[in-house]
């Protein structure tokens, strides 16, 4: 599996599996089993999934060494301030069942951002979260949160695909030494983008799927991907993008499709900030 190294030299894979919205917690451990079992060893979780311990499961019943696997888990709007994260790390960390992440992110830049930032330091210095970072911060706040901290985030989990390519933003982000990591890679099939006739036409080229162009796309970028299914076929599927390379052609034809916005929601919208403020896990 190719690797990027982040700031504090440690290794992340550069392609990792995704749990979001996989909360039936049999089928979170199944899919997660299933993922590690067809080869991927980057596991993606969150306390707002909630399904950090079938998670835990699943890591659990491959049976690869911890030391093997690199897993993700974030601090939820509500934990974001300095005893939020100490407290609620404890319990993440007891819901995975390991003593360690190998990362620790700050779900979304709400809340007392610095506060927790400071928590998460701790946690570094105390080798319980191998690697910090941040997601869905725009470039502005993630430099800010670098230059007036000890520690510059290592990762800014942000959504990137073909319809939001956020190329000065990914610019951006490297140049502050921050490793950009791609959530929403296939915009979750807006857009109808597993019929797009442009991906499709590069596909066919190399006899891959829309999904392994993405991958593939990213991966040029030295852009870490999540990717996300339950079936085993489809896990396989998304693990076959190294024996191909992308050409300039293919690339300016990808360019052609930016929309240059969210297919989702935009982070400053105070609507979607106030929802996020009220939103209560229950773990």
């Amino acid at each position: 599996m190719q690797t990027i190294k982040m700031n504090n030299e440690i290794e992340i894979p550069i392609l990792g599996f995704g749990t979001f919205q996989i909360t039936d917690p049999q089928e979170a451990e199944e899919a997660v089993y299933q993922a590690i079992k067809a080869g991927y060893r980057h596991i993606d979780t969150a306390q707002s999934y909630l399904n950090e311990e079938a998670v835990g499961k699943g890591i659990k019943k491959s049976q690869i060494p911890r030391k093997d696997l690199f897993l993700t888990t974030k601090i939820w709007v509500e934990n974001v301030s300095y005893e939020g994260v100490k407290r609620s790390f404890e319990e993440s960390l007891e819901r995975l069942g390991v003593d360690y992440v190998d990362m620790l992110l700050i779900h979304q830049p709400y809340n007392d951002v610095y506060g927790a930032w400071r928590g998460m330091e701790e946690l570094q210095r105390e080798g319980k979260a191998r690697s910090i970072g941040i997601s869905n911060f725009a470039v502005d706040r993630a430099v800010d949160l670098a230059e007036f901290n000890q520690t510059t985030p290592q990762i800014n989990q942000i959504e990137i695909n073909p319809f939001n390519q956020q190329v000065e933003n990914i610019k951006a982000l490297k140049e502050e030494g921050i490793v950009p990591e791609a959530w929403a890679p296939f915009a979750e099939g807006k857009n109808n983008i597993f019929k797009n006739e442009v991906l499709l036409a590069i596909g066919k080229k190399y006899q891959k799927s829309v999904a392994q162009i993405i991958s593939r796309w990213l991966i040029e970028q030295e852009v870490v991907v999540l990717a996300k299914s339950v079936k085993p076929e489809r896990m396989a599927e998304n693990l076959a993008v190294f024996d191909f390379s992308l050409t300039a052609e293919d690339k300016e034809a990808i360019a052609g499709l930016n929309e240059g916005e969210s297919q989702f929601f935009s982070h400053a919208d105070p609507a979607m900030i106030k929802w996020m403020a009220s939103r209560k896990i229950d773990l």
